[in-house]
């Protein structure tokens, strides 16, 4: 290449796009497309790939067809080019969206020699009316984005991509840029067949986005840890990934109702809201997007600050893909995940009823995004190595959370060992599970049936669970002392590097894993982010000041506030009447009579301390639970007997009294008189009445101890029902 050309190529990037030089490749490539030879380019989002066939597009005679599968990115695509020109007609697209007078003035342009570079989705592509057309017009070169859709292993497999290639064959013999961001060598492997590219010129760009940053946290009360981390980041801009347009369109509402500014995208709904809500967060209208996992939404925002994903994704590439998009210019992207297994069950659901391969497929891919989210070893590290990539996690600069806060070691010689003789005595021909089944020694059917049962090394490892195991084998493959055969979805065989570890055996240390196991939904203080002990010294205070008023007013403290309402101000120190309300125990009825004394010591501690105070585990719901409370008051209101109630709602005696109780303690009033009257004479409704009046405690267990046992417990219940109502109300 010669000094003239390449100052003409510059010349050229500099007229059109105002960069002074080419980053990484792109003019290697950009070079390859003028000489007419087919390329494949495997480039990471935000790598720049668009240059690739832009310029070369700008600088040859005739249009070139970029396929591409979203809508939403050909507009924005398109957008950019006729940016840089002085003429609209420099780039069309050609899809669905388009009336018959638009379609056709895009023909015109095209046959004027106007339009340069062309985007078409795949299904526009086939149609025979547009095939005739452009077999009649010079075309310059195809270029196919987001070429992993030809590959069945690819995270998003589109069945008419495979058609791409005889289709181009129909139009013209012109050179073929493939062109995406995640290919695993199968991947890679199947592209190039697909498109009969066996002599592409290939570039592949590292994988690594060494300003990004990964983190797996265990999904647990997901919400209020979201709206937690992005009201810390107030301003940024973010992308929030849910599986489902119905969680999509929940998340985005309850963050708009505790005050973050988001909108939702999904393709359920129409094209000018998609587009609307695209271009508020491209205009920074908004901060955060929620958007469903899908191949894509054409969103190229460059200061993404964080990408979060609600559920996990389906595949390692979707995943990749969709957390390069933070950072794309060159600043710290934070890519946080929220794993639960039972996301993986969901998914794995979704492929019942599909071919036999295609569910093989899926639940391979299944399998690396766990193995991904439950490592501890180097995040980065394990992300390159699916990618056939080579990474030295000591250059990782605590840039995930397994580097920033490594998980202990231990000695694993003998584990690898085990492994390895394992792999050998199943004849190479296993996956991870039944290995892992094997070591630990389960009798599973398959072991059975293939009498691996009887094999020497079978239960070698019974001392470890299948988890244990499952985390060797992760491990082991990283370290290249085995690998995966993606034809057999998923087979481990051995490789060089670990017969040479069995003939000479050496340290290995193996990183203990995250534990998951606990459940989403766990009600458990601790598991949900919320601090187990309360604040002593303001509680004391809040006891006190609790004690003045019952002198005061002449009634038992508890009838003020229980203590568990006092202690949970102690957890989410409430300073206004609507932050009150939000505490165990306190309805507004409640939060108006006896609140304003209680608001003042509050703020006042709060202040004095200097206490950041936990507002964002009090996130605001959208659930509405007042129907049921309604229609239970309502019930009441009708004297129907409360054995009425809990059989008409299936439930015992015991929850409606909990209910009724609850309702009590919030500050509304309930009458059920009518109901005491038929199972407690006037004299024993007043000896009881009498004794919670003077109480100090409204402890169930003194009550009954007081009476000698001559009370039931649920008589006792309903009484304090009464007093509560009549007193606190």
């Amino acid at each position: 290449m010669s000094v003239t050309e390449v100052s003409e190529l510059n010349l050229a990037l500099r007229k059109y796009f105002g960069y002074d030089q080419f980053r990484g490749d792109q003019e290697s490539i950009i070079r390859s497309i003028l000489d007419k030879k087919n390329t494949f380019v495997i480039m990471p989002t935000g790598g720049g790939k668009s240059m690739c066939y832009q310029l070369p597009a700008l600088l040859s005679e005739g249009t070139a067809i970029i396929v591409s599968p979203l809508i939403a990115l050909m507009k924005n695509q398109v957008d950019a080019i006729r940016n840089v020109s002085e003429d609209d007609s420099v780039a069309h697209v050609l899809n669905s969206s388009l009336s018959k007078t638009d379609a056709n003035k895009v023909k015109e342009d095209i046959k004027a020699g106007k339009t340069k570079l062309l985007y078409v989705a795949p299904e526009s592509l086939t149609k025979q009316s547009n095939i005739d057309f452009f077999t009649s017009v010079k075309i310059s070169f195809f270029a196919i984005d987001e070429a992993h859709c030809i590959s069945e292993w690819g995270h998003d497999f589109r069945p008419e991509y495979r058609r791409l290639r005889e289709i181009f064959e129909a139009i013209s013999d012109v050179p073929i840029i493939a062109l995406t961001a995640t290919a695993t060598p199968k991947v890679q492997q199947d592209i190039q067949k697909n498109l009969n590219m066996g002599d592409a010129h290939l570039y592949k760009a590292s994988f690594n986005r060494d300003n990004l940053y990964y983190e797996v946290r265990p999904k647990r009360d997901v919400e209020k840890e979201i709206i937690k981390y992005i009201r810390k980041r107030k301003g940024k801009s973010g992308i929030i990934y849910c599986l489902s347009r119905k969680k999509v369109e929940q998340l985005s509402e309850i963050l708009r109702v505790n005050g973050i500014n988001a909108l939702g995208y999904h393709a359920g709904m129409d094209a000018s809201t998609r587009a609307r809500h695209q271009d508020a967060f491209l205009m920074e209208e908004v901060d955060v997007i929620v958007a469903t996992i899908a191949f894509g939404m054409g969103i190229d925002k460059p200061d993404v600050r964080f990408v979060i994903h609600h559920d996990i994704p389906k595949s390692l590439e979707s995943y990749y893909q969709e957390t390069g998009r933070a950072g794309r210019d060159g600043g710290v992207g934070e890519c946080v995940a929220f794993y639960a297994y039972k996301d993986i069950e969901k998914l794995e659901k979704f492929l019942q009823g599909k071919p036999v391969a295609e569910q093989e497929v899926g639940r391979q891919l299944l399998f690396e995004i766990v193995s991904y989210a439950e490592t501890s070893i180097c995040r980065r590290k394990y992300l390159l190595h699916y990618f056939g990539e080579e990474y030295d996690d000591s250059k990782c600069s605590e840039m995930c959370d397994n580097c920033r806060n490594p998980k202990e070691k231990t000695e694993g010689k003998t584990e690898i060992a085990n492994l390895l003789h394992a792999v050998i005595e199943l004849k190479e021909m296993q996956r991870a599970p039944h290995i892992c089944s094997f070591l630990n020694g389960e009798n599973t059917t398959e072991i059975n049936s293939y009498k691996h049962n009887l094999l020497p090394h079978f239960a070698s490892g019974k001392e470890h669970d299948k988890v244990f195991w499952n985390a060797v084998v992760r491990q082991a493959l990283v370290a290249g002392l085995i690998s995966k055969d993606i034809e057999t979805y998923g087979v481990i065989k051995m490789t060089e590097r670990g017969h040479e570890f069995l003939k000479n055996p050496h340290s290995f240390k193996l990183v203990k894993e995250h534990d998951y196991s606990v459940d989403e939904d766990s009600g458990d203080v601790a598991a949900m982010g919320i601090k187990d002990t309360f604040d002593e010294e303001l509680y004391q205070a809040l006891l006190d000041l609790r004690k003045q008023i019952s002198r005061d007013k002449d009634i038992p403290p508890f009838v003020i506030f229980q203590e568990a309402s006092l202690k949970d101000m102690t957890l989410q120190y409430p300073i206004t009447k609507e932050e009150l309300t939000n505490i165990q125990g306190v309805g507004l009825g409640k939060a108006k009579r006896y609140g304003a004394p209680f608001l003042t010591l509050i703020k006042e501690y709060v202040e004095n301390n200097e206490i950041e105070r936990p507002q964002d585990m009090v996130v605001k719901s959208l659930v509405n639970k007042s129907g049921l409370k309604v229609q239970l008051i309502q019930n009441i209101d009708r004297k129907l007997p409360l054995e009425d109630i809990s059989n008409s709602q299936g439930k015992s005696m015991d929850e409606i009294i909990d209910e009724i109780e609850m309702i009590v303690n919030s500050g509304t009033r309930v009458n059920i008189n009518y109901y005491l009257d038929e199972i407690l004479d006037e004299d024993n409704q007043e000896e009881i009445y009498d004794y919670f009046s003077e109480a100090e405690t409204d402890s169930l267990q003194e009550a009954y101890d007081e009476f000698d046992g001559d009370y039931t417990e649920e008589e006792l219940r309903l009484m304090r029902i009464k007093f509560m109502s009549e007193m606190a109300n």
